[in-house]
């Protein structure tokens, strides 16, 4: 009999802010605050997107663009965070790294720095109440100038130690190159916060590279492309820098044509630490546990990798190294419960 996935304890590395938000949230404060949702994301949701082209990637963002304008409130925000945390704690993850642009919001909640107060406050109570531990990246968009990525980079390396654990980059990698964000990510790293850019999405293998060797990445938000290069592979491998991936999420977007065509099981069998992710479940319907049934399902994991692969996601985050150890060993129990 397989091992219930749900009881698997894991780390959850790669979930953007917005895109937490549960479905049913998103329609009842819509329909409170008189937003118009498109069909999208109404009745044809979640929606089909394709992102490799231009046109379709600002259908994607046009969509998260209108989830994020029902957040007017900050009661709106405790409430994202709240069932957030409670949705990890029910898929079994234990420890969540949320990742949010601060520009994104700052109009409606008094600026950048308010802004990030108060996400760190909310992610604190709902860390408390649903007893999972919660740090939030302060993630850059690199379709705008990077002196934009250097202030926010400044402001999140004033709360380390206050919530904040890394600093990221995201949006399409086709609008902004790694390298032309590197001033900011030197002020991260200095400090000492985790850089998680993304690379190896909607762009190939070099865009991975350049996050390694400009940004000096610890980790890469997806990062799939990486299977096209064997020498990249090894060197991700050997540096043990950790891929997120999100199997729905490049399926939803267009970046691999069916589920079975993402490489999880070639750059786990190359040695590259994986940290399975959801990305955006509000866009694509599935959050953490879909990932670890499809590494079950789809890709064919016996479930002592995938305990491996739960392993994987604890050691490449932001955890203290005693939960660490506390959850690493909860993984050993779980496996060794089925044998």
């Amino acid at each position: 009999m397989a091992r219930p996935l749900v009881e698997l304890p894991k780390a959850h590395l790669h979930l953007h802010f917005t895109g937490s938000m549960r479905h049913s949230t998103l329609l009842e404060l819509a329909r409170d605050q008189g937003v118009h949702l498109p069909d999208a994301l109404v009745q044809d949701w979640p929606p089909q997107l394709r992102a490799t082209d231009e046109r379709g990637w600002f259908r994607f963002q046009r969509l998260y663009d209108i989830a994020r304008s029902v957040l007017r409130r900050e009661e709106d925000v405790y409430r994202l965070l709240r069932e957030a945390a409670e949705d990890e704690a029910a898929e079994g993850s234990r420890w969540l790294e949320i990742q949010v642009d601060p520009s994104g919001y700052a109009q409606r909640f008094g600026g950048l720095t308010a802004t990030l107060e108060l996400v760190l406050d909310a992610a604190g109570k709902a860390a408390r109440s649903a007893g999972v531990g919660i740090g939030v990246i302060v993630a850059a968009n690199r379709t705008r100038h990077p002196l934009d990525a250097k202030t926010l980079a400044r402001l999140a390396v004033q709360y380390i130690n206050k919530g904040v654990v890394g600093f990221g980059l995201s949006n399409d990698e086709r609008r902004g190159r790694a390298r032309d964000f590197d001033g900011a990510f030197r002020i991260a790293k200095r400090a000492g916060l985790l850089a998680v850019p993304h690379g190896g999405e909607l762009s190939g293998a070099a865009s991975i590279a350049e996050c390694v060797d400009d940004l000096d990445a610890d980790r890469i938000g997806h990062g799939i492309r990486a299977a096209e290069s064997q020498r990249l592979m090894e060197r991700l491998a050997d540096r043990q820098i950790a891929c997120e991936v999100c199997p729905t999420s490049n399926v939803g977007l267009g970046v691999a044509p069916r589920v079975a065509d993402v490489p999880v099981k070639r750059l786990f069998d190359a040695g590259v630490p994986i940290a399975l992710g959801a990305d955006d479940p509000l866009l694509f319907g599935a959050r953490l546990l879909p990932q670890y049934e499809l590494a079950r399902d789809v890709y064919g994991f016996r479930d002592a990798e995938i305990a491996e692969l739960a392993r994987q996601s604890i050691r490449a985050s932001t955890a203290p190294d005693s939960y660490k150890k506390e959850l690493i060993e909860s993984i050993d129990t779980w496996l060794a419960d089925g044998s």
